[in-house]
């Protein structure tokens, strides 16, 4: 690996949660909170990517950078694309690592945790999950589930991901946080292909890259990151920022 680029898509179109990346949390949007993390994770450069001239406003208010992306990308991961070879396109950068921009309580320390798989040349991507010790969510179609088997202290080679609860029988289940780390010709290769069958089935885009040979490993986690997609998960987190504020 040289020289990590740190991207974080944000748009305003979220269905569940609207303006979602500008929702105001301790005196500050959101999307400000996930870049000010990301900037203290210090493992390269990090840019918003974003299709909205206020999101980059904001960003570029803090003494961020932010670059303009278009408005009809299907996927987060099409941003990426767009936004790496406008901000890289003599190609410097070969990972980029994609923070999602609803992640304003993460742990700078996890972001950085997504890198070492990829100092084995075998893995495309990289990702992260955690230990679920809720058993609600072990059925709960909206936590998905990372199926994989242990390839190194803390780190697993992924072998599916699904909503529902898997694999069966005792052991542990694990929490896909969706934070990744591409290599930039993996990138390049995921967002050229067509969707898969099993993407479309359990409506998870990493499946693409499953579907077509594509090597992920996970880091075990920790923390589990809280990702706002409803008020209830916004009103946490300002809850949580503002107490960490506080003390």
């Amino acid at each position: 690996m040289s020289d990590p680029l740190v991207l974080i898509p944000a748009r305003l179109a979220a269905t569940r949660l609207p303006n979602k990346p500008l929702a105001e949390i301790a005196g500050e949007p959101m999307i400000v909170h996930v870049w000010r993390r990301a900037m203290e994770a210090g493992i390269g450069p990090v840019v918003v990517a974003t299709d909205t001239p206020d999101i980059a406003a904001v960003i570029e208010a803090q003494g961020g950078l932010a670059v303009m992306t278009r408005v009809d990308h299907a996927s987060g991961s099409d941003r990426l694309a767009e936004a790496l070879e406008i901000v890289d396109p003599e190609g410097r950068h070969d990972v980029v690592v994609n923070v999602q921009g609803d992640l304003p309580t993460i742990d700078p320390s996890v972001i950085g945790a997504v890198l070492p798989p990829l100092t084995d040349r075998t893995v495309d991507i990289a990702t992260l999950c955690a230990l679920i010790t809720d058993p609600d969510e072990a059925d709960n179609p909206n936590v998905v589930k990372l199926v994989g088997h242990n390839v190194g202290p803390g780190r697993l080679h992924a072998l599916y991901f699904t909503r529902g609860r898997a694999p069966w029988g005792d052991g542990p289940l694990f929490h896909h946080i969706g934070l990744y780390a591409y290599r930039r010709t993996a990138l390049t290769r995921f967002v050229s292909l067509p969707q898969g069958e099993l993407e479309r089935r359990e409506k998870l885009e990493q499946l693409r890259a499953l579907e077509s040979g594509m090597r992920i490993d996970a880091m075990i986690v920790d923390d589990l990151p809280l990702g706002v997609d409803t008020q209830a998960d916004l009103d946490r987190a300002r809850t949580l920022l503002t107490r960490r504020r506080l003390n």
